[in-house]
Formats: C-alpha cells, sequence, structure tokens
C-alpha cells in the first residue's frame, strides 16, 4: 500500500512538472522577440562613477497624488507637474498653493508650453493634447498620423519656436490603455525589442503630422538643439540618445544617414525624459539602471518570453537607484548626480532653475528638489 502511494505521489508530481514545464514553453504571450546584441554595460566609472548628489531629497507634499513625471514652468511662473491620476498639477515653486489645472482623464507624461500659453501635452492614452491657459479647455491635437496612423504611446513632446510640435511615441505596438498602464507597456516593449519607436511633428498652422524619423526601440524624452535643427530623443530600450534632424522625413535609423547619428551610447541605464536646462545643457534622467540578466537575454528571445510567463514578482526588473546626467549640443556630459540607495524611483530627469533643481518620479509619492550647487 506505502509502494502505491509512492507511485500516485510521484505520478503526480510528475504530471505537475510537466504541466509547468508546458505552461513556460508554449503559453501565449502578447510579444513577438527580436534577437539583439546587447553591449557589455559600462558599470558605474569615469563620467559616471558613483556618487551620493542625489541623495538626500527635500520633498514637496503632493497631498496624496503619485508621480510628478514631468515638471515644467509656465508663463504664468507656476510650477506644473503631472501625475498619475491624470491631473495636472500647478503650484507655486516651493510647492504652497496647490491646485489641480486640469485633468485629461489620461495620463500626461511630458508637456510643454505653446508662445499663446498653452500646455502642449503628450497624453499616453489620447494623444497629443492642447490644454487652454485657464484649464479648462482640453482638445485633441492629433491622435494619429495620417488617417488611419494610430499614436498608441504619446509620451513626450517639445515645441519650436516656429510653433512646430515634436512627439515621441514609444511604441506602435503596446497602448498603455490596452495593457496595464505606462509602465506595464513599456515592459513589453523593450522586452519585444521591435523598435517600433518613432518621432512625429505636428504642424498647428497646417494641422498636419508626419514621421520624422522611426526604428527606435521605445522612443521616450525629446528635446531640441539650441539651434533648434536637430531633435535629442532617447531610445530607452538600447541605453542611447540620438541627435536626428528636424527636417529628417520618416527616417528609419537602422540605415545610416546624415541626418541621424547616435550622441550617447552604452549608458549605464534606461534613458527617460529630455529637459533642456540653463547653460546650454540637456538634463537625462535614468528611470532604472542596467540589469545583467536582461542585456544576457538580449539574444534570447525565447528566453524572453519564458520571463513573461512567470509571476510578475519574478520579472528581472532591476533594483531602483537614482540617477540623472546632463550633457553640452555635442554629446560632452557635464554633470551626473546619483542616489545608489534608489530611496526616490525612477529618477526620469531634472528640471532647472536658477536656485533648484526639481526631481521629475514615475512613482514617486512626492516631488524631489535639491538646492540648486553654486559655483
Amino acid at each position: 500500500m506505502a509502494r502505491t502511494w509512492a507511485k500516485r505521489v510521484g505520478w503526480g508530481v510528475g504530471c505537475a512538472v510537466l504541466a509547468v514545464a508546458a505552461y513556460l514553453a508554449a503559453w501565449p504571450v502578447p510579444i513577438q522577440p527580436v534577437a539583439w546584441s546587447a553591449p557589455a554595460a559600462p558599470g558605474y566609472q569615469g563620467v559616471h562613477a558613483p556618487n551620493q548628489r542625489l541623495a538626500q531629497l527635500q520633498m514637496i507634499d503632493l497631498k496624496g497624488e503619485v508621480g510628478p513625471e514631468h515638471i515644467a514652468f509656465g508663463k504664468d511662473g507656476k510650477l506644473y507637474t503631472t501625475v498619475l491620476s491624470g491631473s495636472i498639477l500647478r503650484m507655486n515653486a516651493d510647492g504652497s498653493g496647490q491646485e489641480v489645472f486640469a485633468n485629461t482623464g489620461g495620463r500626461v507624461l511630458g508637456f510643454d508650453f505653446d508662445a499663446a500659453g498653452h500646455l502642449i501635452a503628450a497624453d499616453a492614452v489620447k494623444g497629443l493634447l492642447s490644454i487652454a491657459p485657464d484649464g479648462k479647455a482640453v482638445t485633441v491635437l492629433a491622435d494619429k498620423v495620417g488617417d488611419n496612423d494610430p499614436i498608441r504611446y504619446a509620451d513626450g513632446v517639445v515645441v519650436a519656436q516656429s510653433g512646430k510640435m515634436y512627439l515621441s511615441d514609444a511604441s506602435t505596438r503596446f497602448a498603455p490603455k490596452d495593457w496595464g498602464g505606462t509602465f506595464e507597456a513599456s515592459v513589453l516593449d523593450i522586452l519585444e525589442q521591435a523598435s517600433t519607436g518613432r518621432v512625429i511633428e505636428y504642424d498647428p498652422a497646417t494641422r498636419a503630422t508626419r514621421v520624422v524619423a522611426r526604428g527606435l526601440s521605445f522612443a521616450n524624452g525629446v528635446a531640441l538643439s539650441q539651434d533648434e535643427k536637430h531633435l535629442f530623443v532617447n531610445e530607452t530600450g538600447k541605453y542611447r540618445v540620438w541627435k536626428i534632424a528636424v527636417e529628417a522625413r520618416d527616417l528609419d535609423i537602422a540605415q545610416p544617414s546624415p541626418q541621424a547619428r547616435v550622441l550617447l551610447d552604452n549608458l549605464p541605464g534606461y534613458p527617460d525624459n529630455l529637459m533642456r536646462g540653463q547653460g546650454g545643457k540637456v538634463w537625462l534622467g535614468f528611470a532604472k539602471p542596467r540589469g545583467a540578466a536582461i542585456d544576457n537575454m538580449s539574444g534570447k528571445p525565447w528566453l524572453r518570453s519564458l520571463t513573461l510567463r512567470l509571476p510578475r514578482a519574478l520579472w528581472p526588473i532591476p533594483k531602483p537607484y537614482g540617477h540623472v546626467i546632463a550633457f553640452t549640443d555635442d554629446g560632452k556630459v557635464v554633470a551626473d548626480l546619483q542616489d545608489p540607495s534608489g530611496a526616490y524611483p525612477e529618477t526620469t530627469a531634472i528640471t532647472e532653475t536658477a536656485d533648484r533643481l526639481y526631481v521629475q518620479s514615475l512613482h514617486a509619492h512626492g516631488l524631489g528638489w535639491l538646492p540648486k550647487p553654486q559655483p
């Protein structure tokens, strides 16, 4: 009887193991992974040597709101920031006088202001929006390219002096509204590596949209060069920053072209937002540091598919690590601030004023800032 019981247990364990193996091998996943070759991670050395310059942030209480993903000052001198609830908050520079300026019903990730004071928003759910200076009217400027090519993941925008607007559409495969949110959709896109991200121009004079460049592995932050002849664009999934001519038209960055080049390559983390600072600087934030497990899967598409069959707690998401840098238009890194503790999560960029550095974040429960170092 004992032997029969042992056999039954053995059969049960064997069947369970086979069932798990079959699930890990064959359960459908939403990605179709593409093999690529991740460069060897540079680690924290040279201009990126470890430091504590981003530690001990002072905090502005956002009164229950989460995720000040983008921060900018309007023509009224007020500080504006976007949060997870879909609201855009407005306040004084010290955080006092907080109010909800507008709520788009989506999730604004990046924004800028046009010459008339309208807030131009990249809403990951709704597309490119214009919000009136009083916050009352929200207008969709563009939610597609042409007649039927949807903008699925708007996440960064900058307005040129000409009035033209340049929008990063992170992925044409994974829309946050369909895949559980912005973070979840970004994980899917970066694991897949199909490189469907792009940069779009919107001309308010003609209301026309066109693709400037495509083929980016999660196109993220976007900023203009000082002469406004080029765009800086984060390619988050491949740890680099591109410099692309604004006059480019439907440029596939996979093909060599004098209109596009990699400005910063093999960065130590996942570059997120880009913000023009003072003195010719551009600030860049890293949402996460590089992870060896993810890099090691670059040439193993099957392993990336298997990863998505695991519980989310087992996904190889890198640990938090606070890190922002500043670079010049020619690609020279001129500032590097870190907090290895990762106490302030997803440091996605810096907004610089004469006396403060405000730290953007996708998931923080407050708005972090530092007194600006004086020369």
